[in-house]
């Protein structure tokens, strides 16, 4: 939100007070009641600076009256994060303010031998460095000379707040000459005193610094550039498809009403966090609206500012985006490992489809008939009746006999998900139930909160309430008793923020994000307790700080366009660096261009839908899903059978590689799946302004593409050989290439000196590798030893030991070492044109006792 027209003045009706010398300095080392902190996440004992600010140079006593200040609190939660809070008032508001939680997977432990917390306080500065010296807080005591530097373990700079850049501003209708003379009286007046027809709302601010060519990323799920600078982000939930963005823009309320937004675009998982490319993150610790101006207000700032009277955030600093990740996910949650079936193909009705019994074993059916293995099938919104959404109960006029019915796919070797949402229709037999006991949000007079969008008189579950929340939770209980494994928990972004109460008094502003979480969170707890951890899996599409602990989430509603195909890339990408560990989205796209989807019952443009199977079927999660037609193969041609096929049977051979990474990557590390490329090429300059490809865990690239043939894409590693998995042909690094395939091919190319461990021919994704053995591929230009761990379900692990055989001067095999002998598998080597889609059986060598000796085949 911008607050200044220029580098001169405020804009109209906005005072600006910033934080410009300190005035009072409190620390943990003073020995009085004063130093107790305001806020400290590892408890009052702990290191911290704090400081009261003053709003001018103080010159005499009198600069000390009538003034401002604001409180600066510094601290330190873990190693390498530094935490930074200022406050204007801090006395008790009208709401309760819903917060993500710290640490939720547990405190991390301090690394062995890691220094201890340090303070050190001069006459001109105070520095707090972190644990392990990671990191450290440098505070500017100096007169007029406020400023919090941030430094990495080595002292270097990383970012400021430097002059004029913590500030408090007041958004108010009266004229500035009144507005001066108020803040100057020697009497004491409440400045947000509203005269008639006034509307006053204040606003607290951080603008931390930028360095020439510094780049921003993240913020959660956004569809627009890659590249953040230069955007104004509003971090606010909205369904608003993935072809809008930017968030929702704050404007004045009328008078005594809760502050006020208009919808200027939309983002289904907005997170206040983002990385840059000069190996630091920063998270808004608040579930609040949140505005950035990224280089798009000052352009050397990337300005924060929250509604209200506190604004909190993090820093975390490390030596590459990994270790960036890993603090803040350390900090907010991970993702568990989701499902091992979970990996397989997802199958939906689609929405405005009709469909009944047969139809579903019609789609099953077929869907074997093209030799596509299916794992999960998808009930949208009509297995319940309609205007009763949620109801919970399978219309009878489809489904007489929904257990039965569960009990015969269940047979077939495919879970069951349906579609749900956290309101309830008037219509629903939920309703009655849930108004008489105030299970619903309130208008402020008490009454219903009701709405005709969406679902005819709706009203919205108020998770704050935990009988609420039980009772809710009782009725998703007994359709995992039927015989439904997950839930697609739709929506969760349109929540109002005005005129209602919640049960425990959370301020309603903030419980627009907030309720994303709860929602989740009630949902992933009754499949833990009636599935086990094991076994949990939500379809999640609205998120914020910490959803991420309850994977998977989608990209929501995207056009059946190369250009949404587009936007869903930039979208994960995005994602995944704000945190969350997995990403999906809706083969074909969910929709026609426009609002009303254009022909509800088009599919996709076949180039369309064939390219968007490649690449979801080489995404963490695959789902096939659209609007107002099934998303199945045949609606296309004999082709996109053939694709489909192909590349769903290709996911479910990556089953072991996929596992393994989301165990040593995405839970262990928080790093995601599908993950930028500067994320394992840093120093590659050309790495991170790419986004329309991605590393698919740490040792594939992948290159979607967009359009019938050609592909340009970018290979970092400049000068080694990149081995495509598919057709064998090498590629050399440090370049950008052109190539052309066809409709059964794409790059997805195996990182210089890796391999990659496969199921064995017709694996599946509930297979056992140490039943039903693997398969290893092997770049021919390897030219060096490789390790591979390879994370097992079981909490086990194997480890590869594949060393290259030479012989005058040259590579001419390799032998293979598995750490369990017992283990069977066998070695290919790809390359020179030999690749998945050509093999021949003289180059596949079955190892014994866990040795195998794979030779090459003569140039």
């Amino acid at each position: 939100m911008k607050f200044n027209e220029g580098v001169w003045n405020a804009r109209e009706n906005i005072q600006v007070t910033n934080a410009v010398e300190v005035s009072t300095l409190i620390s943990s080392l003073d020995d009085s009641t004063s130093s107790t902190p305001l806020n400290s996440v590892n408890g009052p004992t702990d290191p911290y600076i704090q400081v009261l600010c003053a709003s001018r140079h103080i010159k005499h006593r009198g600069d000390l009256i009538n003034k401002t200040v604001l409180t600066v609190q510094v601290t330190s939660p873990a190693e390498g994060v530094i935490g930074i809070e200022a406050t204007h008032f801090y006395g008790k508001g009208q709401f309760k303010e819903p917060e993500a939680p710290k640490f939720p997977n547990g405190r991390p432990a301090v690394s062995q031998g890691a220094a201890p917390k340090k303070l050190n306080i001069t006459d001109t500065h105070a520095t707090l460095t972190t644990e392990g010296g990671r990191a450290s807080a440098v505070v500017d005591l100096r007169p007029s000379s406020f400023a919090i530097d941030i430094r990495d373990k080595h002292g270097k700079h990383v970012t400021d707040l430097g002059r004029d850049t913590i500030a408090w501003i007041l958004h108010t209708t009266a004229s500035p000459l009144l507005a001066s003379k108020e803040n100057a009286s020697q009497t004491v007046h409440d400045p947000y005193f509203r005269s008639p027809g006034a509307a006053r709302q204040s606003y607290m601010s951080m603008a931390l610094s930028l360095e020439p060519g510094e780049l921003v990323y993240g913020l959660g799920e956004r569809f627009g550039p890659f590249i953040k600078n230069g955007q104004v982000i509003e971090s606010s939930n909205d369904d608003g498809g993935s072809s809008s963005d930017s968030g929702r823009q704050q404007v004045l309320a009328p008078c005594n009403a809760i502050h006020r937004f208009e919808l200027i675009g939309a983002a289904y998982k907005c997170i206040p966090f983002y990385l840059t490319n000069r190996n630091y993150g920063v998270l808004v610790d608040q579930l609040d609206h949140v505005s950035f101006e990224v280089q798009s207000d000052k352009m050397t700032k990337v300005q924060m500012s929250v509604p209200g009277e506190r604004l909190r955030i993090y820093v975390f600093v490390g030596s590459s985006p990994k270790e960036v990740l890993s603090s803040y996910t350390q900090f907010t949650g991970r993702a568990t490992l989701p499902p091992d079936w979970s990996y397989g193909l997802w199958l939906s009705t689609s929405f405005l489809t009709n469909y009944d019994e047969k139809s579903v074993m019609t789609y099953i059916d077929r869907m074997q008939s093209y030799d596509i293995p299916l794992h999960v099938f998808h009930f949208d919104c009509f297995w319940m009746r309609p205007h009763t959404w949620c109801d919970f109960q399978f219309d009878p006029a489809h489904f007489p006999d929904p257990k039965g019915f569960l009990d015969r796919i269940h047979k077939r070797g495919i879970k069951v998900c349906v579609w749900i949402n956290p309101w309830v229709g008037q219509a629903s037999r939920l309703f009655a139930e849930g108004d008489a006991k105030g299970y619903f949000v309130k208008r402020v007079d008490g009454r219903t909160f009701q709405s005709d969008t969406w679902q005819p008189g709706c009203s919205t579950v108020d998770f704050t309430n935990p009988a609420a929340k039980k009772w809710w939770q009782g009725y998703l209980a007994q359709l995992l008793d039927l015989g439904v494994d997950c839930f697609k928990t739709d929506f969760g972004e349109r929540i109002t923020t005005e005129g209602v109460v919640w049960h425990d008094g959370s301020n309603p502003r903030t419980m627009h994000n907030a309720y994303a979480l709860l929602y989740n969170e009630a949902v992933w707890e009754v499949l833990v307790e009636k599935r086990g951890l094991a076994q949990a899996i939500v379809f999640a599409r609205a998120a914020t700080i910490g959803t991420q602990r309850f994977p998977v989430h989608w990209g929501g509603d995207v056009d059946s366009k190369f250009s949404g195909l587009a936007e869903t890339i930039r979208g994960g990408l995005s994602l995944g660096l704000s945190g969350f560990g997995y990403h999906s989205s809706d083969i074909g796209g969910f929709k026609s261009e426009g609002k009303a989807g254009g022909d509800s019952g088009a599919v996709p443009p076949g180039a369309v839908y064939k390219r968007w199977c490649q690449f979801g079927l080489l995404s963490s999660h695959s789902r096939l899903h659209g609007s107002g037609s099934p998303r199945v193969p045949w609606s296309i041609d004999e082709e996109a059978c053939s694709v489909l096929s192909k590349f769903t049977r290709l996911k479910n051979r990556m089953e072991p590689y996929l596992t393994s990474e989301s165990i040593l990557g995405v839970v262990a590390r928080g790093h995601p799946l599908m993950r930028p490329l500067f994320v394992e090429f840093p120093q590659d300059r050309t790495a991170w302004l790419v986004d329309q490809q991605y590393m698919l865990g740490s040792s594939l690239l992948v290159a979607p593409v967009f359009g019938q043939f050609q592909v340009e894409y970018y290979l970092p590693d400049a000068g080694a050989s990149w081995t495509n998995i598919l057709t064998g042909e090498a590629v050399v690094g440090g370049r950008w290439v052109k190539e052309e395939h066809d409709m059964m091919s794409l790059p997805v190319l195996l990182r210089p000196d890796s391999a990659l461990v496969l199921g064995k021919e017709g694996h599946t994704v509930t297979d056992v590798i140490t039943k039903r053995g693997f398969t290893v591929l092997v770049g021919r230009h390897v030219d060096q030893p490789i390790l591979v761990k390879v994370a097992l379900r079981s909490g086990q692990n194997l480890e590869l030991s594949i060393s290259p055989i030479g012989e005058n001067g040259s590579v001419v095999g390799f032998k293979t070492t598995c750490s369990n002998g017992k283990v069977p598998y066998e070695v290919v080597v790809i390359g020179n044109g030999i690749g998945l889609d050509n093999l021949a059986s003289r180059i596949v060598f079955e190892a014994k006792a866990g040795v195998c000796v794979a030779t090459l085949e003569d140039e």
